[in-house]
């Protein structure tokens, strides 16, 4: 599936860098093996608005996704996130590999304001694949919007 995902990003003439690195079992083994710092590590997470709506949330690495914040952006009470099945269905991509590159439909993009600024890394539709794009210019692309959407992630 990367070559979709890579074929994607490609088409839309946005620079970036594809990292090949293999197998990872955290953020902390994936930050290490991109060479970026755990916030750059971003996570595509899917969200459920209702039936055959969905949308992707850019969430640093070191944070989680404010569900008061986000139902308030989006002016709605109920927010979810779908199973490991419906994501694949909704995306074309296992989870772990999820992007909006190359996603079945394109769609909404919402991403954490706290990645301004940064060149971040993007699952690549593929496991031990990921790219490197600039935050503002990728979410531009993909006529996304920036807002407080994340807290920290809850010490354990």
């Amino acid at each position: 599936m990367t070559g979709s995902a890579l074929d994607a990003l490609a088409s839309t003439g946005l620079d970036h860098r594809v990292i090949r690195h293999g197998p990872v079992r955290s953020l902390a083994e994936a930050a290490a093996a991109r060479g970026v710092e755990i916030p750059d590590v971003v996570k595509t997470i899917v969200v459920r608005r209702g039936a055959d709506d969905f949308l992707f949330v850019l969430v640093p690495g070191d944070r989680v996704i404010s569900w008061p914040k986000l139902r308030a952006l989006l002016g709605v009470s109920r927010l979810s996130m779908p199973d490991a099945n419906e994501a694949k269905a909704a995306t074309g991509y296992e989870r772990g590999t999820i992007t909006p590159y190359g996603s079945l439909k394109p769609w909404p993009v919402i991403a954490d304001e706290r990645l301004r600024g940064r060149e971040i890394t993007l699952g690549a539709g593929e496991h031990g694949v990921a790219v490197a794009v600039d935050a503002e210019a990728s979410v531009a692309g993909l006529d996304g919007t920036f807002a407080d959407v994340t807290d920290p992630e809850p010490a354990r």
